[in-house]
Order: C-alpha cells, then sequence, then structure tokens
C-alpha cells in the first residue's frame, strides 16, 4: 500500500503518504488563498521524499471539509483527477475527524470541540469523545458564531483555529490547528484495516457505513460568489 491524503480545508495545504504501517512523507504549507499553487508541489515533494513515483499510489483519501469553497474543492479535484487518472480507489473522510485523530494520537482524552476558521465571524465546530480506542464524532458538523455555541460547547478543550481567533468565545485552545495529512492517512488506514476489500469490486467511493464519507464536498453553506441576477434588460425579447 501507498496511500496518498490530501486536505485543502484550512489554512494547511497537506500531503502525506502512508504505507499501511506508518506516515513516510508529509508535506504541509500555510496559506489561507493558494490551495491550487501549493498543492501539486507538495504532492511531487512527498513522493521525492520516499523515491517513488505518482504511478506508485495505490490508494487516495481526500479531507471533505467543512471549508471554505474554493479552497476545498481544489483538494478534492485533485484527489478524484489523480485517482482516476490512475485507476485506483479514492474516497473522503470529514476533515474535523483527522484534527480529533490527531488530537488522539497525541494522547488526549475526553471530550474534544474542534472548530476551524468559517470566515464571516463564523467557526465551522464538530464535537468529539476521545478514549483509548480513538476519536467518536458525537455531533456532526455544523457552521456557526462562535459566541451563539452551546455554552457546554464553549467550555471544552478546542482544537483548530477557532479559538486563536474567537478567545472570548473558546477560551480553551488545544492543538493542532489544521488538518494534517499525516492524520488523515492514518485515519483512513486505520477504516480501511476495518473494512477489507472485496475482491474484484471497484471502489471509487465507499459509503459511510464503511467508515467512509463519500466524496461530496461538505460545504455547509452556499459559496460567497453567486451569479448577478438577470436585468431587466436581459429578460426583453
Amino acid at each position: 500500500m501507498l496511500l496518498l491524503a490530501i486536505d485543502t480545508s484550512t489554512t494547511a495545504i497537506t500531503v502525506a503518504l502512508h504505507d499501511g504501517s506508518s506516515v513516510v512523507a508529509e508535506e504541509t504549507t500555510l496559506d489561507a488563498r493558494a490551495h491550487a499553487e501549493h498543492l501539486a508541489p507538495g504532492i511531487r515533494a512527498v513522493l521525492d521524499t520516499v523515491g517513488a513515483e505518482p504511478g506508485d499510489v495505490t490508494d487516495v483519501v481526500a479531507g471533505i471539509g467543512p471549508g471554505p469553497f474554493t479552497g476545498l474543492r481544489v483538494g478534492i479535484v485533485t484527489a478524484r483527477t489523480y485517482a482516476f487518472a490512475l485507476g485506483v480507489p479514492v474516497r473522503g473522510l470529514t476533515s474535523p475527524d483527522a484534527i480529533a485523530h490527531e488530537a488522539w494520537r497525541s494522547g488526549r482524552r475526553g471530550d474534544l470541540l474542534v472548530a476551524t476558521d468559517a470566515r464571516r465571524k463564523e467557526v465551522y465546530a464538530a464535537a468529539y469523545a476521545l478514549d483509548d480506542d480513538g476519536a467518536v464524532r458525537t455531533l456532526d458538523p455544523f457552521v456557526a458564531r462562535a459566541a451563539d455555541l452551546l455554552p457546554d460547547l464553549r467550555e471544552l478543550p478546542t482544537a483548530g483555529r477557532g479559538p486563536s481567533l474567537y478567545p472570548d468565545s473558546l477560551p480553551h485552545g488545544v492543538g493542532p490547528l489544521d488538518v494534517g495529512a499525516g492524520a488523515l492517512a492514518d485515519l483512513a488506514v486505520r477504516r480501511l484495516a476495518a473494512t477489507p476489500r472485496q475482491a474484484g469490486v471497484e471502489l471509487q467511493q465507499v459509503d459511510p457505513g464503511a467508515g467512509f464519507d463519500g466524496l461530496e464536498p461538505l460545504y455547509l453553506r452556499r459559496p460567497d460568489a453567486a451569479p448577478a441576477p438577470p436585468s431587466a434588460k436581459s429578460t426583453l425579447g
């Protein structure tokens, strides 16, 4: 196995390779506005690190958000295209799950809130319970102003950039701040191990029951850009 993981749902443009036993390469660039410019060089860098060629990749996984429209789309489209070109399976995972998984891998246990930057003075939030077996999502992702979150949620240890953006509302910030593709890859490999492949079945997308979330981007709201309404002149004739 050589699994390529990609996530562009947060400030981090992040890619990693996992050989089925461990993460063997990871490359991350922090840039909230240039996902397309940094993603392909990042993929090339992790391949070069392990002396691999693009065709050596056997599986692709992408973080499906939630995240800003343009940045999130870059990662998912790249993952789809890469997998299609090679004829290998491509799968999606909810991006905050990777943040919670990385917190779990670092030794954190108990309840955790993940709150990432949604812009417009809002956060994308999801809640988790971390025990010795892993991180289990207890509240699915949603978008809201940090100050409008329920008091019990605001008091939780909170990973992501929400606490640094809104410290009065989210006072208990913990790491990690962004999605790391290494954590995304590790989570994907663990879920693959729990759901063995079926011989002869093409798995371009795996349903949620198999531990994956498909590849539809999780936007949670409409994009900022929208077509202008037709003018009265354009509707004449």
